[in-house]
Order: structure tokens, then sequence, then C-alpha cells
């Protein structure tokens, strides 16, 4: 069935930052839009009233982003590249649009030297204080500018070989350097060469520069992290002395531009790639409401099928995905999602619709012992908790109900390439409980323990629980290698000590890519193949009239056009299963797993050969929704597909579907046809038998929508 990347956990992004002027103030109410270069999507919001802004859940990739306030604007786009799970910090500075700081207009002045105001208005008048503040800042702003020139100056002269005897080395000097953090300017000490100067100079214009960064600290509010500025050690006179090199002006780390990433996510597992063209696998580039705690999921599942048959009691049997013919029938409704925090996970689905029923019957386990385990269940495709260990790419140990992974279809048709797989998927489990393990060894390979019930199976059968996994590979985008493999489990109602063994693995090619045509822009094809059996008392995997066993194969082709807006597939499969241990039960008179049918018995060594075919038109005019048609044909040796006369007793089901009916609609008590015939008073005659044919054509539509 389906086949999951399982990925181990989440690979989202957060940009956060402050918008300021040119001056390094903080600006509120700054529009901050945010551009995905891959997806095409945009995100705006507004910087606070301390001009912090933060952009969260940003998947993995190249973004664009812009600042603007009325006639001011980020000189030009940033562009940023965002990897899974990165927190990355990018200021956005100001200007006037289409001018420079010089500009006259009186607006663009009072926006480029506002503080920060209380509020989340920047549009307030300055109080009085301010302006005597602004002013301050003025005058100091000029002082600082003429002393950095009357430095560079003194420096000049003492890099030239006229110049007097130069004094020992420089000592390092603490800078007050402003560095901004979630909107407050703080500043912090770093070592910076003082320049040495003549005898007579040698210790007036750093002390001034520093007297005069404390003064700007006072007038915009600037406080000393941890150390108290240090003025330089005056110099010590030697004979010579190198020249100290011009003082050089870095920016704090805090400030500088982030180096750009590549935006390709490479620890997360099989985020490398694009594998939503794979077969079993949703195609949705992005979730609707995704947050940091909770991916939510909601699926639809409408179709109308028709059987050309035409039974009676618009009743399809035989299959995993067709149940009713000659009516719009609502296949799955499901909502859930996944919960994720601190490396907890969780996940439910809830599952509703025809799914509910048909998939349970298919589950023996449920007549071993008591409660309705079935009945607890039904209505839960997947549901499980566990927990994400930081070991490789990640170790994820979860206990629950899983989607099993056989048979490389998924259970849930919105990710399938076609709507009824071929049997191959259609008889392999669906779904698993128990304990499933997940360690990704690097971001191209998952190895999954299972430790479970039994072969799709709530309860355990007999005396063992069963074992499996499955070896996932994908080293290019274009190619997927999966193995599934099973064993030890005693997986029959009623009959102890028989083991089963199985195993089930794919390829997936996508051999032609041309995204940008308007044509054909991509094919792949999958090809699947399987083969168990069973063995122990009364049954042997070769050979015999006790031969259960099961070997069967499937392949896929598809093509996409039109930019991934159109698709067709075609394939089919075949299956060898003597024995009939996966070949689904017809539901006659109500028939299931548990209960067996009388007028189709599953023993050993009765065969059942089948194949099939199919052809499917898929349009996708959004990630989210996919209208499709379906045309497709099943062919057995034995009768198995429901026929005109239908599989529905006379009057309705009898509910004791284990024994024959007689022709009058009673039930007959019996599971013998000799004890029936007697019971029914008439011979062969009066005993009622359902109409199956050796093949089945169906057409069908559908809509498939998934958030």
């Amino acid at each position: 069935m389906s086949l999951s990347s399982a990925q181990a956990g989440p690979g989202f992004a957060d940009v956060h930052g402050v918008t300021l002027n040119a001056l390094g103030a903080p600006v509120p109410g700054v529009q901050v839009s945010v551009h995905g270069v891959e997806d095409n999507t945009d995100r705006n919001i507004v910087s606070d009233h301390d001009g912090t802004f933060v952009v969260e859940n940003l998947k993995p990739g190249h973004y664009q982003l812009r600042a603007t306030k009325g006639g001011l604007a980020s000189s030009s786009a940033t562009t940023i590249g965002l990897a899974a799970h990165q927190d990355l910090r990018v200021d956005m500075t100001l200007v006037p649009a289409g001018g420079s700081m010089g500009a006259t207009n009186p607006s663009l002045t009072a926006d480029l030297h506002a503080p920060v105001a209380n509020g989340n208005s920047s549009e307030a008048p300055l109080t009085a204080r301010e302006k005597l503040l602004l002013e301050r800042l003025d005058r100091l702003e000029q002082r600082l500018e003429a002393m950095e020139a009357k430095e560079a100056k003194a420096t000049a002269q003492v890099a030239t070989p006229a110049a007097a005897p130069v004094a020992g080395p420089a000592q390092a000097a603490p800078v007050v350097s402003p560095v901004k953090t979630s909107g407050t300017m703080v500043a912090t000490t770093q070592p910076a060469p003082v320049p040495v100067a003549s005898p007579g100079t040698a210790s007036t214009a750093a002390p001034a520069k520093h007297t005069l960064l404390a003064s700007l600290e006072d007038a915009i509010g600037i406080k000393s992290v941890e150390k108290p500025l240090a003025l330089p050690v005056p110099p010590v006179r030697q004979a010579a002395a190198t020249p100290a090199p011009p003082a050089t002006h870095t920016l704090p780390e805090a400030l500088e531009a982030p180096e750009p990433t590549s935006g390709v996510d490479n620890f997360t597992p099989f985020a490398y790639g694009d594998f939503t063209w794979l077969n079993g696998t949703p195609r949705n580039k992005d979730t609707v409401l995704d947050t940091k705690y909770f991916t939510p999921e909601v699926r639809f599942d409408t179709h109308f099928m028709e059987d050309f048959n035409q039974p009676i009691d618009h009743t399809m049997g035989g299959a995993t995905e067709s149940f009713r013919s000659g009516e719009i029938q609502l296949e799955q409704i499901s909502v859930g999602g996944d919960f994720h925090w601190q490396n907890v996970r969780g996940r439910v689905l809830y599952m509703d619709g025809l799914f509910a029923t048909t998939t349970p019957r298919n589950d023996a386990s449920a007549g071993v012992g008591q409660w309705d385990v079935r009945g607890a269940y039904k209505y839960v495709s997947e549901a499980y908790g566990g927990y994400h260990f930081n070991v490789n790419h990640g170790l994820n140990v979860d206990a629950g109900i899983f989607v099993s992974y056989i048979g490389l279809f998924s259970y849930y048709n919105f990710d399938n390439w076609i709507y009824q797989p071929s049997f191959v998927s259609s008889n392999t489990p669906w779904f698993f409980n128990g304990l499933r393990i997940q360690w990704f060894p690097t971001n191209k390979l998952k190895i999954e323990p299972w430790i479970i019930n039994g072969w799709q199976s709530y309860n355990r059968y007999n005396g063992h629980l069963g074992l499996g996994g499955q070896i996932l590979y994908m080293p290019k985008e274009w190619l997927k290698l999966v193995f599934n493999q099973y064993g030890y489990g005693q997986d029959n109602l009623g009959v102890p000590y028989v083991q089963r063994i199985h195993t089930d693995d794919s390829i997936e090619v996508k051999y032609f890519d041309h995204p940008k045509s308007n044509y054909i822009d991509k094919m792949a094809f999958s090809v699947t193949g399987d083969l168990g059996c069973q063995y122990g008392p009364g049954f042997r995997c070769t050979g015999g009239a006790t031969k259960d066993a099961f070997a069967g194969w499937m392949a896929y082709n598809r093509v996409w056009f039109g930019k991934d807006k159109y698709a067709v597939s075609y394939g089919g499969g075949r299956m060898n299963n003597p024995g009939r241990y996966l070949t689904l039960l017809p539901p006659i008179n109500g028939a299931d797993a548990v209960s067996g049918s009388p007028y189709f018995t599953e023993n050993a060594g009765q065969p059942a050969h089948m194949w099939d075919t199919s052809l499917g038109f898929q349009w996708m005019p959004r990630e989210y929704i996919t209208w499709w048609a379906e045309a497709g044909y099943r062919h057995s040796d034995v009768p198995y597909w429901t026929g005109r006369g239908g599989i529905t007793p006379p009057g309705g089901n009898t509910g004791s579907p284990a024994q024959y009916v007689c022709m009058s609609g009673a039930g007959s008590g019996q599971t013998s046809l000799g004890a029936a015939e007697q019971a029914c008073g008439g011979g062969i005659g009066s005993v009622w038998f359902p109409d199956l044919r050796l093949s089945q054509t169906t057409v069908s539509l559908g809509i498939m929508v998934k958030f």
C-alpha cells in the first residue's frame, strides 16, 4: 500500500529583524513584504511599535524582502536563502524613496530622525523633550565627525617618513559598537587599534571621541553592556615602532548582512529534492494553515462508478476502492494532522465514508477474543504518538496505528496515479497496529523496523507478534527504491502455528523532466513485485495440493503535461494466489474476513489467477484538488466479480454470512451445500447463489481534495 517518505520533522524557518531609519533608529509601522522566489508566494506584515518584525513558518528556499512606509523604502530587495529550522535575522534600513540622505522633504526628514513611539503609530507629534534630544543628537554627530576627521589626519601624519619619532606599540582600546537586538539598541565593547600619535598629541583625540560616544549614549538611551568604557593607556616611548595602519570601522557581526544560502535542505530526510511526482505520495508542495506546532490535514474523496455488469444490488466486490455501482458516494472524509513540539510527535487522521466500513472488514483479527476492537478503531486511519531523537538525520520511535507501506500505492487515493490500484496493492495490508522505528542515517536513506500485531490486524492472531520493516533509498530526485519485508507472524484466524512471510519491492523512475514545457513536461514509471507464502501444519509454500502462496507484479506509467496540470496514467498487474489467503473476500450476504463465505472459500490449494488494466486522466488546476476519470478491466480464472443478479440474497442479508441461503431468502442454517439443500426443501434449485462473473469493466469519475 502506501509509501511515505516519513520525514523526521517539519522543516520550517523563520525570519526576524528590525526596521531602521538611515541613522540606525527603529522605525515602527513599516510594511515588510516577503516574496517566495520558488513558489511565487507573498507574505506581508507590519513592524511593531519598536520596529521589530517576525515572519514564521517559511519553507526552505529563497526569499526577497522589501520594506516600505510612506515616502521611505529599503534601497533594494534583500535576497536570502533559508534552510530548514533556521531562524535568520535580517534588519531592513529605509531611506527616502527615489532620493538621498539629504532630501529636504520635511515629512521624510521627520521620519528619518523619529525615535520609536510608545504606541503603534509613528505619526504622533514630537514632544519638547524629543525635539531637544534630536537637536543634541545632531550636534553630537557633527562633533563626532569632526573628531574622526582630526583623528584620521593625525594618523596620516604619523604614517609619513618625515614624521617625528613615534610612540610604542598601540594599546587596544574598547570601542563601543551599537548592536540591535529585537529592536532594542544596546552597546558592546570590542578591542580596536588606537592610532599612534606624535608625542604632543598622544592621548587627546581618542579620549575625546569616547567622551562623545558616552554623551551619545546618554542622548539616545544606549546603555553599555557588562564592561564600562575604558580609556587607552598612554603609550610608552620606544626607539622605533612600526606605524599603525589607519583605523578601520567594521560593522558589528549582528549588523552584517547574512551570507546567502542555497535554500536546499540537506539535513531533513528526503527534503533535498521535490518528490511530489511519486506514486503513493501527496503532490502538495505547501500545507494550508501550517504552524510550528500543528500541521492540519483534511481530505475529501467523492466518486461515481458504473459497473458494466449492472448488478441489481449496486454492489461491487473484490476491490479496495470500488464498492457501489451507479451511485455518487463519499469514499473518504478525513480530518486530523500532525502535532510536533520539542521533539514530541503525534498524528491522528480520523476516517469516515465508505473506507470506515470497507477497510476494517478485511481484518480477521477482530474475531480473536472479546471487545469490539474493530468498532473502536473503524473511524481512525492513523493515530500514533512518539518522540524524535536527534540521532544522525533523525530517529523516530512511534506507537499506534500506522498506514502500511506494502504495495506502493497510498491508502489515500488523492496521492496515487490511478484510483483503483492493481491486486498487488489492493490485496496487501492497508494498516498496522504496533511499534514503528524510523532511523535516517542519511538524508537519502530510511531504515524502518516494525513490531506489530500482525498482517493488517488490530489484534494478534495467535502466538507471535509480526516482525517486518522497510528500507527506503532515494539517492536522486528522479529515483526511488523501496524494500518491504514481513515475517514471523502467525496470521490466520483459528489456524495456529502457520507462519507468513512476504517481500514487496518497488522502483520508481522519473525519466523525463522539462518543467517549463507547455506540452509534455514530465514522465515516470513504477514497477512493483511481490512474493509470499504461508507454511505450517496443512500449508506449504511450493507444490502440492496445500500450496498457499502469492506472486504478483504491477507496472504503471504516467505522463504530465500543461505544467503538471494534467496527467494520463496507464498500467496494470497480475497475481497468482493459490490458497486465496490474500484474495479479498466478496461481501456476499455481508461476509467479511471473520465470517468467511461458503460461496467463495479460501482453502489451501484453491486457485486464484487474476489480471487487470486501467487508464486514467487527472486534471489538477491547483495542488489541493484533483478531478479524475478512469476506465478499468479486471479478469479472474474463477467466478469472482458481481454480475447482474448481485450478491445480496432475496430480501437482504440474513445475518449469517457463513451459511447458505434459501431461494426464499431465509437462512438455511447450514455451512455445507448438501445439508442446505435438505434444509431448503427442494434440492439444489432451492438454494440461493450469488451471481459471480469472470470479468468486470468499469468507468468512473470523481473529485478529490486535500488540504
